[in-house]
């Protein structure tokens, strides 16, 4: 709705929604994680094909609500600053819905109480990011810094899936309640891997962090972050400082009753995060 409401109505509405979440988020923080209320919200069912059953539900927990904070926060103030720094653009209201909707995606990401809903904020952050990336379309390089950033991320994003795979096969169920709370049933099951026995709960914390090394941009998927420079600067502020690079953080923590039982993970996370600094 750019046209109808023109520069200024894009500038007011954007940031007015956004602070309204900041807000609420910290309303959310005094209430569930300092009062210690943790609140689960089942919507809908999305997803119901026999053993396959997904419930669209939000989970505020400790750790979602400190992630809100930060995002929303964080996204307020690049907002009120992208409305100076990219007042002389021609296309703002594009940028700010933009903007916009990098918000809405890392909060779908961080409050999802099941891994497929996670999936899906995942993903579209990743779109998100690319829209970003090459806002300003008309430069080559811009559009071939999206492109890359795409391409790495699907390499992440292929690892999370097999985990989230693995996860339903071995649990049979992608909420995180039913993992976390079967997850030492399975501490010596393992499975052939082309004729290799492999502990189960290494593969899948092991692809799960995969997925946490493209959106972080960890070492070895680590590349596609300095292209992603060319997009402008409030971009990089939100997405590749702020924001978007804790996504991947965010994954392990909230998979962190997982990783307790993998000692090969844990392992792997440090060496790749040490490599990292």
């Amino acid at each position: 709705f750019g046209r109808y409401i023109g520069r200024p109505g894009a500038k007011l509405v954007t940031t007015g929604l956004v602070g309204i979440s900041a807000l609420c988020s910290w309303i959310a923080f005094y209430e569930v994680g300092l009062s210690g209320s943790p609140v689960y919200i089942d919507i809908v069912s999305w997803i119901d094909s026999e053993f396959f059953n997904i419930r669209w539900g939000f989970l505020f927990d400790s750790l979602t609500v400190t992630m809100c904070v930060v995002i929303t926060t964080i996204s307020f103030f690049v907002h009120m600053y992208s409305t100076e720094y990219m007042d002389g653009d021609p296309h703002l209201p594009r940028f700010m819905s933009y903007l916009s909707f990098f918000s809405f995606t890392m909060l779908m990401l961080v409050i999802a109480d099941n891994l497929m809903v996670l999936f899906l904020g995942w993903e579209t952050v990743g779109v998100s990011s690319y829209l970003l990336i090459s806002f300003w379309n008309t430069r080559i390089q811009a559009n071939k810094s999206a492109v890359k950033a795409m391409i790495m991320n699907r390499i992440g994003d292929m690892g999370l899936a097999l985990g989230i795979f693995g996860c339903f096969v071995t649990f049979g169920s992608v909420d995180y309640a039913t993992i976390f709370a079967t997850a030492p049933y399975f501490v010596d099951s393992t499975f052939t891997f082309f004729t290799f026995e492999v502990p189960t709960l290494d593969f899948i914390c092991i692809l799960l962090f995969v997925g946490a090394m493209g959106k972080s941009a960890m070492f070895l998927l680590h590349c596609w972050l300095p292209d992603a420079m060319e997009g402008p600067t409030p971009v990089s502020s939100l997405l590749h400082s702020a924001t978007m690079v804790t996504a991947g953080v965010f994954l392990v923590a909230r998979c962190s009753p997982l990783f307790e039982y993998s000692e090969v993970s844990k392992n792997l996370i440090i060496l790749i995060s040490s490599l990292n600094y």
